[in-house]
């Protein structure tokens, strides 16, 4: 394992030919365009010492694990995304978007790649401060991610160019909500001069926090047992 000085994460989600190839049954419009700037991303996360996980949503076969609101869109479109399934319309991933030694490989049951994943665990295990989101869709498993990481206390960095959603007003809409969120947006081309001077939130807090005298509740000192709701 490389040392991570930017103590980051790049989370590629769901860049598989179901969801990328013009055949596959949950094709999105944009994102085939995006293939090339998310594999020059993975290179320079790993050239970095950035640990690349990829997200990724396998169906089984019968269908008992879909989303209820994807069901009849998922049957329409050939059942994609099938476990250890290949071509068109799989859950294989286009050749310059596969895991190298070293990744990791997160398998999702839902939107966000946070949702009942051990994606935090071992995000925390890493000690890692900042997740970097990549891939499609942008306004349902990109977002939902994005708000996860947010609540879960992560830094938070959207790469614009490495994303995409069936038009371009909906990529920009959701862009901007993300941005407005707390999210910070970068393309690829600025990414590769992303380093460890990066700030980190929390740990700004944190010390503000410190610094300060102040306590989190206000208990009463006239000798008397209450809590500070009793304060109220």
């Amino acid at each position: 394992m490389r040392p991570n000085p930017t103590r980051s994460a790049l989370i590629l989600i769901d860049m598989e030919n179901g969801f990328v190839d013009h055949r596959g049954g949950h094709c999105i419009q944009g994102a085939q365009a995006t293939v090339p700037a998310c594999a020059r991303a993975l290179d320079l996360a790993r050239s970095k010492g950035i640990p690349v996980f990829f997200v990724k949503r396998i169906y089984r076969a019968d269908g008992s694990d879909v989303e209820l609101t994807r069901y009849a869109a998922w049957k329409a479109g050939g059942r994609a995304c099938a476990p250890a399934s290949t071509g068109p319309n799989s859950a294989q991933a286009p050749e310059s978007l596969r895991p190298q030694p070293g990744d990791y490989t997160i398998i999702k049951p839902r939107w966000s790649a946070f949702f009942q994943t051990e994606l935090d665990l071992i995000l925390r295990r890493l000690d890692v401060r900042t997740v970097i989101l990549a891939g499609t869709t942008t306004p349902n498993c990109v977002r939902t991610t994005c708000y996860d990481a947010i609540a879960l206390e992560y830094n938070t960095v959207i790469l614009t160019d490495c994303c995409s959603s069936q038009t371009e007003e909906i990529q920009r809409a959701n862009l901007e909500d993300m941005q407005r969120v707390g999210a910070v947006l970068m393309d690829s081309a600025s990414f590769a001069s992303y380093g460890p001077e990066t700030k980190d939130l929390s740990a700004a807090i944190r010390a503000e926090m410190l610094a300060s005298d102040a306590i989190p509740e206000p208990f009463r000192t006239d000798g008397e047992t209450a809590g500070w709701t009793d304060c109220w």
